[in-house]
């Protein structure tokens, strides 16, 4: 548990370097989703996730979009999180992994539980499970570096 929460906060990355060079592009990969639902039109309702949001009445379109943007402010900031800790707070690496693979497992299960009616395939649907791949082999190589093995300066 001390490798997902270190006593101490600081710069120096302990795991797999692997694990690092992951982490730049699921940064930026969160910053990019993020201000995709913010600033596009429809919010990458009918245009990334296939919403017939033209079937829909213009107040509900409205809705959706407004939640999609909505939805788009917690990845930016996620990902402007992630930003900060790849530039400043490398230990953390791994608790960022970590919050990553439980974001896309919950939201794998919501999905499940409550599923979109889509038009058609949504685009999203294989990045997400990309990401999250990516997020699962992240954090077993951001805990199984060779940084560990070494006695921590503290």
């Amino acid at each position: 548990m001390s490798r997902i929460l270190p006593p101490r906060a600081d710069n120096r990355f302990r795991g797999h370097a692997a694990a690092l060079w992951l982490f730049v592009p699921l940064t930026f990969m969160k910053v990019a989703l993020g201000l995709v639902h913010i600033f596009r039109a429809d919010g990458g309702a009918q245009s990334v996730s296939t919403m017939p949001l033209d079937a829909y009445p213009a107040g509900a379109a409205q809705n959706i979009i407004g939640l999609m943007a909505r939805m788009g402010l917690e990845q930016l900031l996620l990902g402007l999180l992630f930003v900060v800790v790849l530039l400043r707070y490398r230990a953390l690496v791994p608790l960022m992994y970590a919050v990553a693979v439980a974001h896309y497992a919950a939201q794998y299960a919501i999905a499940s539980m409550k599923p979109l009616a889509l038009a058609g395939t949504s685009g999203a649907s294989t990045m997400h499970m990309v990401i999250g791949a990516i997020s699962a082999l992240g954090l077993l190589l951001s805990l199984a570096g060779p940084g560990y093995r070494r006695a921590p300066n503290y």
